[in-house]
C-alpha cells in the first residue's frame, strides 16, 4: 500500500463527501473500500457519493452502494472517455442506459459534461456533447441529480444545458470557475462543489467563487484519489481527508465548523436524497 497521510482531527458533526472515487482510490493507493469508509467514519465523514466514469466503474459504483449503506452511486461515461470511444460511443451509451435505472441506490448521472483541457479536437468535443446530452436526458427521465465535469469549457457547458434543458438538480463537481461563473451557475439553481484545490495558494479566484456561494448551494468533495488538499497536496487522497477542506472552508467563510458540517450534509441530501 502507498504510504497514506495521517488522519486529521475528527469533525464535530457528521458530514458528506459529495464526490469521490473510492474504487479508483483502491487501485491508486491500495486502500480498500471498507477500510476507506471506516477511516472516513472515524473522522465523521459518514456518507460518500461514489462516482463512475465508464460502464465498468459505474457498475462497480452501484455494487458498492448496494453493499455499503454509507454509499450512493452516480453513473456515467466521463467526457474524456466519451471522446476516446469514437464510433463505439453509441454502443457504450446504450450499455450505460441500463445501469442508470438498475437500482434505487443510483442517485446521480455523472460525471458528465465537457473537458477541453484534455480533449481539444473538434470531433472529440462533439462526442462529448453527444454524451452530455444523453446524460442530461437520463437525469430528467429518472429524476436524478446531474453531476457535471467542466474543465476549460464553462460557456459551452451552460450552452448545452440551455439547449437540452437542465434537470431540477445539478451539481457543478470540482467547481473550477471564478466568481462570475459561479454567479451564472447559482442563478440557474446549481450546487457548487469545492474540492481540495480551493486550499491551493494560487486559487484565489476559486476562493472568491466560494465566498459568494450561498449556504444552501455549497458542497465539499474530495474527488479522491485526486486533488488532495493542503497541507498534503501530492499525496494519495481519500474521503477521510475531507476534514482538511471542510475546516478551510469554515475558516474562509467565518462559519461555525459544526454548523457547516451539518449544512453540507443537508445539501447533499437535498441533491441526492437521503441515505
Amino acid at each position: 500500500m502507498t504510504a497514506l497521510p495521517p488522519s486529521p482531527q475528527p469533525l464535530p458533526v457528521p458530514t458528506t463527501d459529495a464526490h469521490t472515487h473510492a474504487d479508483s482510490t483502491r487501485e491508486f493507493s491500495g486502500l480498500g473500500v471498507a477500510d476507506a469508509l471506516a477511516m472516513a467514519a472515524a473522522v465523521n465523514v459518514t456518507r460518500i457519493v461514489e462516482v463512475g466514469t465508464d460502464v465498468a466503474s459505474s457498475v462497480t459504483a452501484v455494487d458498492l452502494a448496494e453493499t455499503f449503506p454509507p454509499v450512493v452511486a452516480a453513473v456515467a461515461i466521463h467526457p474524456n472517455d466519451a471522446a476516446r470511444l469514437g464510433d463505439r460511443l453509441g454502443a457504450e451509451l446504450d450499455r450505460l442506459a441500463a445501469v442508470v435505472g438498475s437500482s434505487d441506490r443510483v442517485r446521480g448521472v455523472g460525471e458528465t459534461g465537457l473537458d477541453y483541457f484534455r480533449t481539444r479536437d473538434a470531433e472529440g468535443q462533439a462526442r462529448q456533447k453527444e454524451a452530455f446530452a444523453a446524460h442530461i436526458a437520463w437525469a430528467k427521465e429518472h429524476d436524478l441529480a446531474l453531476v457535471i465535469h467542466d474543465r476549460d469549457a464553462h460557456a459551452d457547458v451552460l450552452d448545452v444545458l440551455a439547449a437540452e434543458g437542465a434537470p431540477e438538480r445539478v451539481q457543478m463537481h470540482c467547481f473550477s470557475g471564478d466568481a462570475a461563473f459561479a454567479r451564472a451557475c447559482l442563478d440557474r439553481g446549481f450546487w457548487l462543489s469545492f474540492p481540495g484545490t480551493v486550499t491551493f495558494t494560487a486559487n484565489e479566484a476559486l476562493r472568491e467563487a466560494l465566498d459568494i456561494t450561498p449556504d444552501d448551494r455549497l458542497l465539499v468533495e474530495t474527488d479522491a484519489p485526486y486533488l488532495t488538499p493542503m497541507p498534503l497536496r501530492g499525496r494519495p487522497n481519500s474521503s477521510y481527508l475531507l476534514p482538511h477542506t471542510v475546516r478551510f472552508v469554515a475558516e474562509r467563510r467565518g462559519a461555525d465548523l459544526g454548523e457547516l458540517c451539518a449544512r453540507l450534509a443537508a445539501n447533499a441530501s437535498a441533491l441526492f436524497g437521503e441515505w
